[in-house]
């Protein structure tokens, strides 16, 4: 830990250094990669929405039953003659959900699944969700949303600049259509708690971004009065500054987030617990990785398109070139000197030294 604590002191004092925004091309096609890949994963498979999305029914099995998930699924669709999902919960009853039933189908088939689950009607829970309060809350999540983009883009706009509120918007949609397509790929249930779980994490991105923003616009607040560094080098800097912040922030919040998502949701068998906690684990690694590689990068090439930026740019890199050619000029001068041969031989003496010789002592006349 003592060994970290000094790279991160050396690299805010900037006596290290990696090259973030030098190597951004291959950031942007890693995440390129990556959202493609989620991209592909939503169109092939698609979401799992749950009831409260689609409308349906969910069926609550007594606590200890001994049918197996399997067989629990394979009643639910001889009852319902649709797919259902089933999850076991910690207590050992059974959650059922078949999408797609309005009352008199939940009724028919509540007693069907009672009957093969040999069970009493009346110990099998059934709560129904309609289509319209399941489009209700779709609309409502999709307008949170937006409401959310157009806030951020508009503070950011105003405290940073234009520039950096695109660069922050682009990183919460990559952050975003990776979660997604991590739902898509790995089937987990899209439920309202997702939704919270993908907020939360966009707050937390945003977070981790406007750290490195506020470190960026503090060191180029007079960039074009110097001519040492480029902007992308002062960016750079700043992501290197706040590099091993973000990084223990990340692995902090992660660390509960994966015991809700492994030891909750996989060995104690709440599956509720795993709507939240997949989209906060997967939110935390894209927003960390997109506010470093993404958002800072991004912004560092649309500054540079500036035509003061540009203008630095050349006259930092003549400045480097004239004291390069100053370095070597001195380089071969010393050289020069070294090899100059020395004097060998008797050395002449001043004729004045010798004055006065073969004279005897007294007064001069």
């Amino acid at each position: 830990m003592s060994k970290l604590g000094s790279i991160g002191a050396r690299l805010h004092r900037g006596e290290i250094s990696y090259d973030f925004i030098g190597k951004r091309k291959i950031w942007y096609g890693v995440s390129i990669l990556i959202t493609i890949t989620a991209i592909l994963g939503l169109a092939v498979r698609g979401l799992n929405m749950s009831i409260d999305f689609q409308g349906g029914a969910v069926f609550t099995t007594p606590t200890n039953m001994s049918v197996s998930i399997a067989q629990a699924e394979s009643y639910a669709k001889d009852a319902s003659g649709h797919e259902a999902v089933v999850q076991k919960l910690g207590n050992g009853s059974l959650r059922i959900q078949v999408a797609g039933l309005d009352t008199a189908q939940s009724d028919k088939v509540k007693q069907n699944l009672a009957k093969d689950l040999k069970l009493d009607p009346e110990k099998l829970a059934a709560d129904l969700v309609g289509p319209s309060w399941g489009q209700q809350i779709a609309d409502k999540a999709w307008e949170g949303l937006v409401i959310f983009m157009v806030l951020v883009v508009i503070y950011l706009a105003i405290a940073f600049e234009w520039r950096m509120a695109v660069a922050a918007l682009v990183a919460l949609i990559h952050d975003i259509t990776i979660t997604t397509g991590i739902y898509a790929l790995v089937g987990f249930e899209v439920s309202p708690g997702t939704i919270i779980g993908l907020l939360t994490i966009l707050g937390y991105s945003l977070y981790d971004t406007v750290v490195v923003f506020d470190s960026l616009k503090e060191q180029t607040k007079d960039i074009t009065k110097q001519t040492r560094f480029t902007y992308s080098e002062i960016a750079n800097r700043s992501i290197n500054g706040t590099l091993v912040r973000s990084i223990n922030t990340t692995v902090v919040a992660l660390l509960p987030v994966a015991g809700l998502l492994f030891i909750g949701g996989g060995f104690l068998g709440a599956g509720d617990l795993n709507d939240i906690s997949l989209s906060l684990f997967v939110g935390l690694a894209a927003g960390a990785y997109s506010s470093i590689f993404i958002a800072t990068p991004l912004v560092a090439d649309l500054k540079e398109r500036e035509p003061a930026m540009k203008a630095l740019t050349k006259r930092v890199m003549a400045k480097r070139a004239q004291a390069a050619s100053e370095d070597g000029r001195a380089t071969d001068g010393g050289d020069a000197e070294d090899a100059a041969p020395a004097v060998v031989g008797p050395r002449n003496q001043p004729s004045s030294r010798g004055r006065g010789r073969g004279r005897q002592a007294g007064k001069r006349r």
